[in-house]
């Protein structure tokens, strides 16, 4: 794929509340913007923030890392997401407050796009009829192609919906929780499961997370890449693990890389992301150590 190639990343901004006090921010897809922006990527992230004080300051995070911002809408009536995390065995939950400015995400000015290019999105943001019209409209109104990135936050989601979804899809990442809640086959093999979505939604590549076991991926041809990750040096917490691997996953559909560089580079990246308390960090020599690993 071209060097040119545009990313966009629709979904949702807001902030990660930990038990500690602290507030990060987060979500889903505003992570894989922020990491691709330090990747040299220059996303265009359109979402919707309240007219609050977490709205400004995601505005001006956002405008202080290089992020573009002219496709973040600002909502008067609904608050900026928000969610509480709480950690039990360095494993996340979620209460994620409802009514939020992303569930009601408008088309943004037609000016936001160019012709081609990726458009990410996951699961979270479509819970609400008005963000997933503006999704629908752009999925058939430009020339992308659409990267799903699975991500079932109970009680929001429902299977039928996603299944749509998977419809529009080019490529889906998922872990195997989710591969099981979605399949046809429970209890089936792994790649029994993943053979029969992938051939049902007739996507390019199905990525599975299997934690410490390494993502899988099959492709269109039936062919499956896996790789056992190497040790992780520091755990803080996993919370924006998977996102930092969809970034470099990204990142590499846009460079035209093989599967098997793609999976290695993208399986390290999320092993250092779970050495941050939260999914980002704005320091660039975290993400300088990263490019230079990679060899952009």
């Amino acid at each position: 794929m071209s060097e040119q190639v545009n990313i966009y990343i629709f979904g949702e901004v807001l902030f990660d509340c930990f038990p500690t006090g602290e507030q990060v921010l987060g979500g889903a897809p505003f992570n894989v913007a922020w990491h691709l922006q330090a990747l040299g990527d220059s996303p265009q992230l359109i979402s919707r923030v309240g007219k609050d004080q977490h709205g400004d300051r995601i505005l001006q995070a956002m405008s202080g890392w290089g992020l573009k911002t002219s496709a973040i809408q600002v909502d008067s009536t609904h608050p900026t997401g928000r969610v509480e995390v709480s950690i039990t065995d360095n494993e996340p939950s979620y209460t994620i407050v409802p009514d939020s400015a992303f569930d009601f995400i408008s088309l943004p000015d037609p000016g936001s796009f160019s012709s081609g290019g990726i458009l990410y999105h996951g699961t979270l943001s479509l819970r609400n009829e008005t963000s997933r019209k503006t999704l629908l409209e752009i999925v058939h109104s430009h020339h992308v192609k659409t990267f799903f990135d699975v991500n079932l936050r109970f009680p929001w989601w429902h299977r039928d919906e996603v299944c749509e979804w998977l419809k529009n899809a080019t490529w889906v990442k998922m872990n195997q929780d989710e591969l099981t809640a979605l399949s046809n086959h429970q209890g089936s093999d792994i790649q029994l499961q993943m053979a029969e979505m992938q051939e049902t939604y007739g996507l390019e590549q199905l990525i599975v997370t299997r934690g410490e076991q390494g993502a899988l991926i099959r492709t269109a041809a039936g062919k499956f890449h896996s790789l056992v990750p190497g040790k992780v040096a520091c755990l803080i917490d996993t919370v924006g693990a998977g996102d930092a691997f969809s970034a470099i996953y990204l990142h590499a559909l846009r460079g035209g890389w093989s599967i098997e560089k793609t999976l290695y580079h993208a399986q390290c990246f999320a092993g250092k992301v779970v050495g941050l308390r939260g999914a980002t960090t704005n320091d660039p020599e975290f993400y300088q150590q990263v490019t230079d690993f990679c060899n952009f």
